[in-house]
């Protein structure tokens, strides 16, 4: 089939598995390029398909000649409808992967239940014995606790008063003022219970109990802190209480690791352009402006470079991991330095939807949102009658 950008709001319903496959391509040459890194030989990672668990998939084989396991929640393809992005980026991924001589294998399925976290056990238990990185790069709005049963489902809103600013139609350029009404109910509780750090909990707790974490192993869960310009909606509203569990975990896990001499971390990223900060109000029109000026400072990056500069200068260097004064790793740096973010806040008075496309990078902005989906990679065909059907080897 010719395969097309189907756009429904901020997601697309359609990807492309050849582009996904160049993306794929794409990162994996620049992990080589960069040269290797010492670090962890046996990977699992959680979250394995796009954004930021898709990079360190690739940064720990193609950087440390790693042994991957990837679990991921992503919808196969069927005659005549695309898979998932995700689905073609995994398929790619195990391609090169076995290329290149390494081991992945991956699990297609519900990370938060009990039983995605036995196949995955198992799984180790088999082929790889022990595990000595974990990466919990979950980005879903729905969790069904596997205890409890009960569907949470996550909300972005502030806390206490509504929110009123700027935001941007990406897909238009249309610059308006939007207002988030605040959360109210459960939604705190059920925002913490879905991106939280209970789930990585348990996964560390039933991997360390089969005896499947290496001693010294390591895990890292990813988070965001981002600009004052947002807080209100991000970091302090709802998703920042995550956030806030998220990192208060961290020390928690480490503390049950001390035996193996096991340790925990959050690592702060930038903001990058994703599936779901693309749904986020106000966040594409602060991605806008804030690309327009990294990339003219010549410091912007996108997954793959973060997760690059991450174990190269942060992991895997051979001393003590530096951290922050609550024990995060930051990542973020270049990008919340006063002189960006000063530029980001003058820019951000003056955006009008008229001058959006000279002061911001909104063609940047489109040119990644089309990239998660495998659209608008140069060397790919688009023309070209594409079959969808995509096997993923390890999944059968």
């Amino acid at each position: 089939m010719i395969i097309e950008p189907r756009m429904r709001g901020f997601i697309c319903l359609t990807s492309h598995p050849k582009g996904c496959e160049q993306n794929v391509k794409n990162q994996i040459e620049y992990i080589k390029s960069k040269g290797p890194i010492d670090g962890a030989k046996k990977v699992l990672v959680i979250g394995a398909s796009t954004g930021f668990g898709l990079a360190s998939r690739i940064t720990s084989a193609f950087g440390s000649n790693a042994a991957t396991i990837g679990v991921f929640f992503e919808k196969p393809p069927t005659e005549g409808k695309t898979a998932s992005p995700g689905w073609y980026n995994s398929a790619a991924f195990e391609n090169e992967a076995h290329k290149a001589g390494l081991y992945a294998k991956s699990i297609n399925g519900d990370a938060f239940s009990n039983e995605i976290k036995q196949q995955t056990l198992d799984l180790i238990k088999t082929d790889l014995g022990q595990v000595d990185l974990v990466i919990y790069s979950l980005a879903s709005p729905v969790r069904v606790h596997p205890v409890t049963g009960v569907m949470h489902r996550s909300v972005l809103k502030p806390i206490g008063s509504a929110f009123t600013n700027k935001t941007v139609d990406f897909h238009s350029g249309k610059v308006s003022e939007i207002t988030i009404e605040p959360c109210s109910g459960d939604d705190i509780e059920n925002t913490i219970a879905v991106m939280g750090g209970e789930d990585w909990s348990m996964w560390m707790e039933a991997l360390k109990a089969a005896n499947l974490l290496a001693p010294g192993a390591t895990t890292v869960a990813y988070s965001y802190i981002g600009p004052s310009l947002t807080e209100a909606v991000y970091r302090k509203g709802t998703i920042g209480r995550a956030k806030d569990h998220l990192e208060a975990t961290a020390f928690a896990i480490t503390d049950s690791l001390k035996d193996l001499q096991g340790k925990a971390y959050v690592s702060v990223n930038k903001a990058l352009v994703t599936q779901a900060s693309s749904a986020i109000p106000v966040i594409p029109l602060y991605i806008s402006l804030l690309y327009k000026i990294m990339k003219e400072e010549g410091i912007h990056e996108g997954c793959i470079e973060q997760i690059q500069r991450l174990y190269h200068d942060r992991l895997y260097t051979g001393k003590p991991i530096e951290t922050d004064e609550k024990g995060r790793i930051r990542i973020d740096d270049w990008e919340m330095r006063a002189d960006v973010q000063q530029k980001v806040a003058d820019l951000w008075i003056q955006a009008t939807t008229e001058n959006l496309a000279e002061i911001g990078d909104l063609e940047g902005y489109r040119k990644d949102f089309h990239n998660l989906f495998g659209f608008g990679f140069e060397g790919v065909d688009y023309e070209a009658d594409t079959n969808e059907v995509v096997d993923i080897s390890s999944i059968k």
